[in-house]
């Protein structure tokens, strides 16, 4: 079964089904991850570009990759060594990439909605690696992908997401893939970090009511929860003023072992990275033996190259 679109620009206007397509083609990669050999001749010939304008590990190196294990050519642009440092602007950039006749453009901007910019100009398909505050659709779907693997199933778990909510794109695209696929998300976090009427928006994105709520201390998050995701502070985001001080915030909103003993007892824990020790997540907790933050890079892998196979055209 083909994904049926040109692009991969968020997770609001995907339906279960492509969401499960993706997830089950992603299962069959991390197969081939395990391999001695970890190459498939999948993508030979095609082309792949990564644009990325924001800083990044996890999501450019997974990328690049999953793009090279499918056997395509890939090349990776950043923002200060392009022309952008002299003034070409983000379109007159993707006309000019779209002329070498890549087969997917791979982009992450800190502008909020950039992908979608450049998908209605590009004949190449389009995949968002993050836009602002917008969404990170692979992200969530790593995350999906590694929930499911440990717990067999998505639907009927409560999974507490906790920290900036507001300005993380990680937190929308999780709250919208995760509540279609009928798990009970809470958002947890200073009142100042958290987005007024998310809930409403996923509810009418989804057509149905929304499963997204909110709690107002972490405690009430955690209780009971089968997922625990960490969120970073989005300090480059802020303009100050959204708490008094890392150390507060640490105390306040922080996952240490203790508030972790209010989930259930084989909860996990995930976290987008990267990870500020101490302030969103303790030590010990984050390499503990509930952690699943390896698993969820492992699994980035996985995913990123089946958005490609399945965007790419691969046979």
């Amino acid at each position: 079964m083909p994904l049926h679109r040109k692009d991969l620009l968020g997770i609001a206007d995907l339906s279960v089904a492509e969401i499960n397509l993706i997830l089950d083609t992603a299962e069959t990669f991390r197969d081939v991850n395990t391999r001695q050999i970890k190459k498939v001749p999948t993508l030979r010939g095609k082309t792949v570009i990564n644009l990325f304008f924001e800083a990044s590990t996890r999501t450019r190196t997974s990328f690049e990759i999953a793009g090279k294990r499918l056997s395509a050519d890939t090349i990776n642009i950043s923002a200060s060594t392009s022309s952008v440092v002299k003034g070409e602007t983000l379109v007159d950039t993707a006309l000019n990439l779209q002329a070498m006749a890549p087969d997917a453009i791979v982009i992450r901007h800190g502008s909020s909605g950039a992908p979608h910019q450049i998908a209605k100009i590009v004949k190449a398909a389009v995949i968002n690696a993050g836009d602002g505050a917008h969404e990170h659709p692979t992200q969530a779907l790593l995350d999906a992908l590694t929930i499911r693997h440990h717990k067999g199933r998505l639907a009927g778990l409560k999974v507490a997401i906790i920290g900036d909510v507001l300005h993380s794109r990680v937190a929308r695209s999780n709250a919208h893939l995760l509540s279609k696929l009928g798990a009970q998300v809470v958002l947890a976090g200073p009142r100042t970090l958290l987005p007024f009427g998310l809930e409403k928006r996923i509810a009418l994105a989804a057509q149905s009511e929304s499963s997204v709520t909110f709690a107002e201390k972490i405690e009430d998050a955690i209780t009971d929860a089968d997922v625990v995701m960490m969120l970073r502070i989005q300090l480059e985001r802020q303009s100050g003023g959204f708490f008094p001080s890392l150390r507060e915030y640490s105390i306040h909103y922080g996952l240490n072992r203790k508030r972790l003993t209010l989930a259930k007892p084989d909860a996990i824990v995930l976290h987008p990275g990267p990870i500020n020790r101490g302030v969103e997540i303790d030590s010990d907790v984050a390499d503990g033996a509930s952690s699943l933050i390896l698993d969820q890079v492992e699994n980035g892998v996985a995913v990123r190259m089946a958005i490609l196979y399945l965007l790419a055209g691969g046979e």
